[in-house]
């Protein structure tokens, strides 16, 4: 008899085909004598979609809402039928006796393989494999520690539960806010409060007014001192006054303090914070970042499972810590990581927190040596991230002596603040800081000090930024700290949730924001477009807030942990769907389009609205029936021939035409006709030797005297 292990891609089933030995490849599988790997790819079930339901939902209208339908269906998902044909008869196959489902190691993982499994009636026994990486070790480590599939039913029914009601309220929402007001409009728990965090920034950016106010320092033997007695104000000429009062006045020493402190690095990475640091550092979107870290997980098996959200690693890590350390020696770090081969590692280390990590661990780097030539240049920056990461908290802290001086010149005090570096510790990776600072030995307390210069600084309070697609990731994981809550419970329960959507979902939000033009990007900063604004004023309020995913997450996380019914929950989604359906009915305001051309739609006839993207501006179809679409301008990688700069596109085919910044403008014709001209003029090898040998060419050549000389 033989196990049927379920990986979630085909790159997964390879790595475990060839970690375990299993060499016989078939069509969409490998087998031996003892195991048949095959795997989905990605979902090969799904939610049936409302028409195959019932035909008559083929047609969006505003009176067949809502669509609850009594027991929810999957179906087979038609491009990849095949797949799951072959799928079903290993399952079914009389030589199984046992099913391993080795999908992500998480909550959707587990919906990928339990789908299949309920869609071909299984009724065979089930193990499970939970792993966080696919090096060879790990797999053979899991194999080696194969669960019961029964423990995971929790964890099954609360990713259907998630998926049912997404479908639910997604659906009912959605086609009751597109039928009532004609517009391609979209509602979900995760993207409207997220389209209402960026609208709350904007607000409070637009609504501030900046304030000037002053701060006074003074000089004293190279050292600067700053007024405590005001800190700052908002009147210029009370520092004046201070100022004029202790030039050249001589100061004593009020008090010094020395303490030894010790500072420590960010934390291990989580998704999240991965991706914000990626986005600051490289300009990389949250979905490039997890792109990137699917391939080095999957693909080269560098890094540890991508979507998770903890910062921390657990006790039974501890002996494969020197194994991650050797893997980064063959990279810029290799220094510093073999310096810290030689130290003992235990599970009081700081990263070590078994309370502090759920599904899976921080993002770390696995046992397997990199090799950064066989990565593409994305890929080796978002590793080498990783690989500081973890190295800097296998260093040991930074330590310094703080050192606090306190110095009155009759009524005002003024204080100065420094660092005497002790060990740079992990800052020994990038500090190159010069620290000059040193105490003077014979300051003590009642030294008197002579004041060489006195200043007075202006400044002026600023905005809070625009958010960037990295820290709106980071407002989607902490939105208690935007929203302002009349229940403390819900700001509790938002935090426990882990703000709205998870870390694997909310790249895939924003993005969906982006496509859909509720949101929009300026020079990096994340604005809400107009259709976004009429989103929110149209949709009703409970889905606008993020207390309602809080209250999804909390229920998701306790049916997991078997403390909650998931047929309660979904009874409480077919309620809240009918509430919110008769909300968008009722509603009697109008959705304008702000952005209507006066350009007709070659389908329909009717107008085109003009809607901002990534990558330039299109025309669309007003009528959400008709999806026609019309590019109107992008961003292209053709090079200006003058200055150089990319130039933007408008328009399509033959008419197109390319325009630059600096004024130089081109059609679609000559530019192919430019580039014919520049590939024309290039010089084979071929004809290089022709040119150079003595018995044939040009006669007078220029360059055959000079390259002569040269062999080819």
């Amino acid at each position: 008899m033989k196990s049927l292990i379920l990986a979630e891609k085909p790159s997964v089933g390879k790595d475990i085909a060839k970690a375990l030995n299993i060499n016989e490849g078939k069509n969409g599988y490998f087998e031996n004598n003892r195991y048949i790997v095959t795997w989905a790819l990605g979902h090969l079930v799904t939610n049936a979609t409302p028409e195959q339901y019932d035909k008559a939902y083929q047609e969006w209208k505003l009176a067949d809402l809502p669509i609850i339908p009594s027991t929810m269906k999957t179906v087979v998902i038609a491009k990849t039928k095949k797949q799951f044909q072959t799928v079903k008869a290993l399952i079914n196959k009389q030589s199984v006796n046992e099913i391993i489902i080795a999908t992500d190691a998480g909550r959707e993982g587990e919906l990928v393989a339990r789908l299949i499994l309920d869609k071909v009636h299984n009724t065979k026994p089930i193990k499970r494999l939970w792993i966080s990486s696919v090096t060879p070790k790990a797999i053979k480590d899991g194999f080696n520690k194969l669960k019961d599939g029964r423990q995971y039913n929790n964890l099954y029914q609360a990713a259907l539960a998630r998926s049912e009601a997404d479908w639910i309220v997604g659906i009912n929402a959605t086609r009751a806010l597109t039928t009532k007001y004609d517009a391609q409009l979209s509602l979900g728990r995760v993207q409207t409060p997220t389209i209402q965090l960026v609208q709350m920034r904007q607000n409070e950016i637009n609504q501030f007014q900046p304030e000037t106010y002053y701060t006074l320092n003074i000089e004293v033997e190279g050292l600067k001192f700053n007024c405590t007695t005001p800190k700052q104000h908002k009147n210029k000429d009370v520092f004046a006054d201070i100022s004029e009062k202790v030039k050249h006045q001589t100061a004593s020493i009020q008090s010094i303090e020395r303490k030894a402190k010790k500072a420590y690095p960010q934390k291990l990475y989580n998704l999240t914070d991965l991706q914000q640091d990626a986005y600051k550092r490289f300009r990389f979107n949250p979905k490039e970042t997890l792109n990137t870290l699917q391939v080095l997980y999957e693909r080269h098996k560098l890094v540890t499972y991508p979507r998770t959200d903890s910062n921390y690693l657990t006790d039974d890590m501890v002996s494969t810590l020197k194994d991650r350390l050797k893997a980064i020696v063959g990279t810029d770090l290799k220094e510093h990581a073999k310096a810290q081969l030689s130290r003992s590692f235990n599970t009081r280390d700081k990263f070590i927190n078994n309370q502090k990590v759920s599904d899976h661990h921080a993002i770390i780097p696995t046992e397997v040596r990199a090799d950064l030539n066989t990565l593409s240049p994305k890929e080796q920056k978002v590793y080498m991230l990783i690989a500081q990461s973890f190295l800097e908290n296998i260093m040991p802290p930074y330590q310094y002596e703080a050192v606090d001086i306190v110095i009155n010149i009759g009524e005002y005090s003024f204080s100065f603040n420094g660092q005497v570096p002790q060990q740079l510790g992990f800052k020994a990776l990038y500090d190159n800081e010069q620290h000059n600072f040193a105490l003077n030995s014979n300051w003590q307390q009642g030294t008197t000090l002579s004041v060489s210069r006195t200043h007075i600084a202006e400044h002026e309070t600023t905005a809070p930024s625009y958010f960037n697609e990295g820290s709106l990731l980071k407002a989607m994981e902490n939105p208690q700290k935007f929203f302002d809550f009349k229940d403390s419970k819900h700001a509790q329960s938002l935090k426990q949730a882990g703000g709205i959507g998870t870390v694997a979902t909310r790249a895939d939000i924003i993005d969906k924001l982006f496509n859909m033009n509720a949101i929009e990007s300026r020079d990096g900063k994340i604005k809400v477009s107009q259709k976004g604004k009429q989103i929110l004023e149209l949709a009703p309020q409970a889905l606008t807030s993020p207390i309602l995913t809080a209250e999804w997450e909390d229920k998701l996380t306790r049916i997991e942990k078997g403390q909650y019914s998931a047929k309660q929950f979904m009874a409480e989604m077919r309620d809240f769907t009918q509430t919110v359906v008769t909300d968008i009915k009722n509603n009697e305001q109008k959705y304008k389009h702000d952005n209507l051309t006066t350009t007709e739609c070659p389908t329909c006839g009717k107008f085109m609205i003009k809607v901002n993207t990534k990558q330039g501006s299109m025309l669309v179809c007003q009528d959400p029936k008709c999806k026609t679409k019309k590019n109107v301008q992008r961003k292209t990688n053709a090079r200006c021939p003058n200055c150089h700069k990319k130039m933007t596109l408008f328009g399509r085919g033959k008419d197109a035409t390319y325009r630059c910044v600096c004024g130089h403008t081109e059609t679609q014709t000559q530019m192919d006709q430019r580039h014919k001209n520049k590939k024309n003029a290039k010089v084979s090898k071929k004809d290089m030797k022709k040119y150079l040998n003595n018995n044939e060419g040009i006669e007078n050549n220029p360059f055959q005297d000079a390259l002569k000389g040269l062999k080819f």
